[in-house]
């Protein structure tokens, strides 16, 4: 029963995190783009084109670090102090990014507070990737304990990473702009998705191959038999995909891009998952060893039960009220 409880848990776990990273991503990498955009009517309809969702994308970072806190303390305890640093920045960079988007529209220096959400948003990105590339290249754990130092996180591999999230990031917000805008701002997010997609498959490659070099385990894990046969439609699904990403920007359609692009990024999310499953913690804890007792877990299963098809029902009805283009005064025709 326990162990059934697990498993749950962290599928609720990961479901959060992937909804935090599909949603909260294409707002940030809009943000990572307002850095390169010089016109204020385009930097207009950037902001406006997630105003009504921005806000309500970070719920979903709640729900998985409360449900990490609650029912898996173990993994919670190894990874907050391996985090500190990053962690910090990625808190930080947040609330100046959501501060500077509520000051600019009524700032007189529309500059200034333009570039601090841009810059807030990337920090957030590349903390972000920082803090995935540690856990997956795994952190130094000695009974028990961490035994790292504060910038034990910052390793050649979470640069990578860190890299790479800003590129898929970058790639989410352009073709969520594809759909959310007209015009010469939409030609220029058609070209730049482009240059984004090889860019972001270029960083899918290097990961996958990097991962199971440096690691047997993992190595194992994909290219052992009988597991080669049985995940060899993982990577072939992701070249499909991004074929069929390419000729929908090259067809200049409007909403499938994106479609294509979240895919992407799940079946990304599905490897990294592979290749460190059943860990909390990379080669330290497993998800059973890190896991609270059964009561605790059923209490917090409950809770989340209740709440989840609420916050579900919200997004949803959000996103279709909102569903067409954005205009430059924060509106939506």
């Amino acid at each position: 029963m326990s162990m059934d409880l697990t498993l749950l848990s962290a599928l609720v776990i990961a479901f959060g995190i992937a909804m935090y990273v599909l949603l909260d991503g294409f707002d940030l990498g809009v943000g990572i783009l307002f850095l390169f955009t010089r016109e204020e009517r385009d930097r207009q309809l950037l902001m406006s084109s997630i105003a009504p969702v921005w806000d309500g994308n970070e719920t979903w970072l709640v729900l998985g670090g409360a449900m990490l806190l609650a029912t898996f303390p173990g993994a919670y305890s190894l990874l907050l102090p391996a985090w500190y640093v990053p962690l910090l920045l990625f808190l930080f960079a947040l609330i100046f990014r959501g501060v500077a988007f509520e000051f600019r529209p009524q700032a007189r220096r529309k500059q200034l507070w333009g570039y601090s959400f841009g810059l807030g948003s990337l920090l957030a990105t590349v903390a972000q990737g920082a803090m995935l590339g540690s856990f997956v290249h795994g952190i130094d754990v000695q009974g028990g304990r961490y035994a790292g130092g504060p910038w034990g996180w910052f390793t050649p591999f979470s640069a990578v990473t860190a890299a790479g999230l800003v590129a898929g990031y970058a790639l989410l917000g352009a073709t969520w702009l594809i759909y959310k805008t007209e015009g010469a701002l939409q030609d220029w997010c058609f070209r730049v998705a482009r240059w984004l997609m090889l860019v972001v498959l270029a960083f899918i490659g290097l990961v996958s191959l990097w991962t199971p070099l440096t690691n047997a385990e993992i190595a194992d894990r994909w290219f052992g038999w009988p597991n080669l046969l049985y995940l060899s439609p993982v990577p072939l699904l992701t070249a499909a995909i991004a074929v069929a990403l390419w000729r929908s920007i090259s067809n200049r359609r409007e909403l499938t891009p994106f479609i294509y692009a979240v895919a992407l990024f799940l079946l990304s999310f599905f490897g990294l998952a592979i290749s460190t499953w059943p860990y909390a913690v990379p080669r330290a804890v497993t998800v059973w060893d890190a896991a609270s007792s059964p009561t605790t877990q059923a209490f917090m299963l409950v809770g989340v039960g209740l709440l989840l098809p609420l916050v579900l029902g919200y997004t949803i009805h959000t996103y279709r009220v909102f569903r067409h283009k954005a205009d430059a005064g924060l509106h939506y025709h």
